[in-house]
């Protein structure tokens, strides 16, 4: 998420935080509950530092994400965005984490590569089309979990992978300024 920071204050204001288990160098993520508690924490500091007006959305790349949209069922945000978002379980397609996308009411916007394991587009576009949220998706041809492109690729395309940080960055510029215009 680092490097994508680095990119978001290009844009804005950007507030990161590390879940208790991260700060703990502890390999094992904590309990989802426990997730989501953190989470909600920390969109309450960030809160108390910008001020509840100013519009609110939630980028997480991965399990960030997906921790995302359950705040979002308990908490007013503008929107989301999930970087490479875990829809299946350790790559399982028969694991979807999926209902709590199905759940969601606040619009979406997922970034997702094509190489990911993690998030087959197929199966993504089938819970996209049963969600009630409005919901998008910026495709990175040839990415991977982490949004990278392989350096052939990138070559054979005569691109950068900041080419390819720029579309993406271009994509959730655009999915916010249309959340968040009155």
């Amino acid at each position: 998420m680092q490097r994508w920071k680095k990119h978001l204050e290009e844009v804005g204001d950007v507030e990161t935080f590390d879940y208790p288990y991260m700060r703990q160098n502890r390999r094992r993520p904590d309990p989802l509950p426990q997730l989501i508690a953190a989470h909600r924490q920390a969109l309450a500091e960030a809160l108390a530092k910008t001020g509840a007006t100013a519009p609110i959305i939630l980028i997480g790349k991965s399990m960030g994400g997906r921790i995302g949209c359950h705040v979002a069922l308990e908490e007013k945000v503008d929107g989301l965005i999930c970087l490479a978002y875990p829809l299946c379980a350790m790559g399982n397609r028969a694991k979807l984490r999926d209902e709590v996308l199905r759940a969601l009411t606040t619009p979406i916007l997922f970034v997702q590569g094509t190489r990911d394991s993690l998030c087959p587009l197929d199966l993504l576009e089938h819970v996209r089309e049963e969600m009630k949220a409005p919901n998008f998706l910026h495709v990175v041809e040839g990415g991977d979990h982490s949004l990278l492109v392989r350096k052939r690729d990138l070559n054979a395309a005569r691109e950068t992978q900041d080419d390819v940080d720029r579309r993406v960055l271009e994509a959730l510029v655009t999915f916010a300024n249309t959340q968040t215009l009155p």
